[in-house]
């Protein structure tokens, strides 16, 4: 059974009702000690064929996928659709954790998205140097599509990478379906967030952090972007802010290639096969093929 049909039972929920669920397990969760965890995620991710340092490219896919999981999310579990979906077709997949803050096991991407994107640096390094490959491709899911940028234009990232593929991504910050007016009403509140996570307040529309990263274009020359959307996004908000503007980016509306898709931000990077579908097109242009609503068999 292909994996987000175990759990395609989320695309039926209501896109209102998902965050306060999200809400609630990353609370329960980031409560609970790292020696309660029952699985050591690395573990799972290498028995499950990705994160294997021993792979190496092939000539049809000759580039290593390093995926990059979106805040609240980690290098396992963001990516338990995708990675299988990925191996299953010859590519050598790779994904870090990144942007961990201390006593929070699983739930990362909260620290400082400049500092994130040094650990992204880093982690690309090695995994050139393990494949031999002279370039990666970049999968991101929200957080995990826009911080890759900020390596690309100011961390040398261009030279090595061919491909960045965002799944709502937050490119543009976000309004989080207009509560992030509320900050203006709460004076301070935001102060305290951005001290204790400021990974969450980096993202927020006008941040200074997007200020920059968006200062003089979106994109930077040798690189292909592709943005994938659903205009059901309630955390990457308006989804159209997700969208990049420049030279070699295609910009994907998930409903206009199938309008029965009802994914929101979470489930479009967690078990949407129509979204995995796009991106291994955005991977592999040569080799694409129409991506329909029959593209999530």
């Amino acid at each position: 059974m292909l994996p987000w049909r175990r759990i395609r039972r989320f695309r039926k929920t209501k896109p209102r009702t998902l965050l306060p669920a999200l809400a609630l397990a990353v609370a329960a969760t980031a409560a609970t000690p790292t020696a309660a965890l029952a699985t050591d995620p690395a573990s799972q991710a290498v028995s499950s064929g990705w994160n294997d340092y021993s792979c190496k490219p092939s000539a049809q896919h000759p580039r290593p996928v390093v995926l990059v999981h979106g805040t609240f999310g980690n290098s396992v579990d963001n990516w338990l659709g995708f990675a299988p979906y990925l191996v299953q077709r010859g590519y050598c997949v790779f994904s870090l954790d990144y942007g961990q803050l201390p006593l929070v096991p699983l739930f990362h991407g909260l620290g400082p998205v400049d500092q994130s994107a040094k650990q992204l640096s880093a982690y690309v390094d090695r995994v050139l140097a393990a494949t031999g490959a002279a370039k990666v491709d970049m999968v991101g899911h929200s957080q995990g599509g826009m911080m890759p940028r900020y390596y690309l234009k100011f961390l040398g990232g261009a030279p090595k990478v061919n491909a960045l593929v965002g799944i709502a991504p937050t490119n543009h910050g976000t309004t989080l379906s207009g509560l992030t007016k509320l900050l203006d009403y709460f004076p301070g509140v935001g102060d305290i967030i951005a001290k204790g996570a400021p990974g969450l307040m980096d993202q927020v529309v006008d941040s200074d952090f997007l200020r920059r990263l968006n200062e003089g274009g979106d994109t930077v020359p040798g690189v292909r972007y592709t943005v994938i959307a659903t205009k059901y996004d309630e955390v990457a908000t308006p989804y159209r802010a997700q969208f990049l503007s420049g030279p070699n980016v295609r910009n994907v509306v998930i409903q206009d290639l199938c309008p029965s898709d009802i994914s929101e931000h979470v489930t479009i990077g967690l078990t949407d096969g129509l979204a995995f579908h796009e991106a291994v097109n955005a991977l592999d242009p040569d080799h694409a093929t129409p991506t329909t609503c029959a593209s999530d068999d």
